[in-house]
């Protein structure tokens, strides 16, 4: 049974009213909002290889571990700023250090840019003497669909590919095929299948919605690291996850899934608030930790 605190940021949730505003008034919006991590964290300014980032390490964290993590904001908005409390959180949780990255945006850089600039962070980290072993890829919404997309990319490629990875309600299907969009529609407070459409078409920009790399869902999925998949079951986008992670199951893969009951599209950000982001976050720092057996907390200089 969910918390009393969830009415709360259901109405928080319901106030938002992002569908209704252009893409700078939205992007307005969110950078106004961006969240204090908790006292003691360290944040600086990064360039990875070229793309905008920042370093963000919780109080006490001194390790070779790192995180690289891809914000949401449907390809169109959000930044590191959105989410740095709860990126700071997982930091503590998971100790590990984390890139949070600022991939570029649709519509000025549609698919795919963001792609090509996850690549190019995760890269610098290899390039700055970081064992892949010691990396993870983390994400939320379309920047968990954006990690996903990343692991298929870099394994295409010949990347040696990092230790795990950590989706949170990712968005894996741009054809927007799954019956959750239905389904859900009425209990979703925050996505709307019109909006999520338009949405879909700003990124693409004609670009076939089935290209692997920009919904992983149609992807072949074999030889990928273990993931973790946290969703709510109040979302349009509950069968991207639950899709994938049958697929990726299929092809041979370690997936963990967690369908956490009528939790809206990204609770974990809410922590402090709701008692169920606080658990979810702590789900995902002991199940990193767990990946990075092995790994001390030596601590190794940054590669700017």
């Amino acid at each position: 049974m969910a918390s009393e605190e969830l009415a709360t940021v259901q109405e928080l949730l319901r106030g938002v009213g992002l569908a209704d505003l252009t893409i700078a008034e939205r992007r307005a919006a969110i950078d106004s909002v961006a969240a204090q991590p908790p006292p003691g964290t360290t944040v600086e300014p990064a360039d990875a290889g070229g793309v905008p980032a920042e370093w963000v390490i919780a109080a006490g964290v001194d390790s070779v571990r790192v995180l690289l993590y891809l914000h949401g904001g449907a390809y169109q908005a959000g930044s590191p700023a959105m989410l740095r409390r709860m990126v700071a959180l997982i930091s503590a949780a998971a100790q590990v250090r984390v890139l949070s990255v600022a991939y570029r945006l649709a519509p000025e850089h549609p698919f795919p840019a963001a792609v090509d600039d996850a690549l190019t962070a995760y890269r610098f980290l290899l390039d700055g003497g970081a064992d892949p072993a010691a990396i993870a890829i983390a994400g939320d919404s379309s920047g968990g669909g954006l990690a996903l997309a990343t692991l298929v990319a870099l394994r295409d490629a010949g990347d040696r590919l990092p230790a795990a990875a950590v989706a949170m309600s990712p968005w894996t299907d741009l054809a927007l095929t799954g019956e959750s969009l239905i389904t859900r529609a009425d209990a979703d407070v925050m996505i709307k299948p019109d909006g999520i459409r338009e949405s879909a078409a700003t990124y693409l920009a004609g670009a076939d919605p089935r290209h692997p790399h920009a919904s992983p869902l149609y992807a072949g999925l074999h030889g990928l690291p273990p993931l973790l998949i946290q969703v709510g079951d109040a979302e349009v986008i509950l069968d991207d996850s639950t899709r994938f992670a049958a697929r990726a199951r299929a092809a041979g893969g370690d997936v963990t899934l967690e369908v956490w009951d009528q939790m809206p599209h990204v609770w974990q950000a809410f922590a402090g608030l709701l008692p169920e982001s606080d658990q979810a976050i702590e789900r995902i720092g002991g199940w990193l930790r767990a990946r990075f057996a092995g790994y001390g907390e030596r601590h190794i200089p940054d590669a700017d």
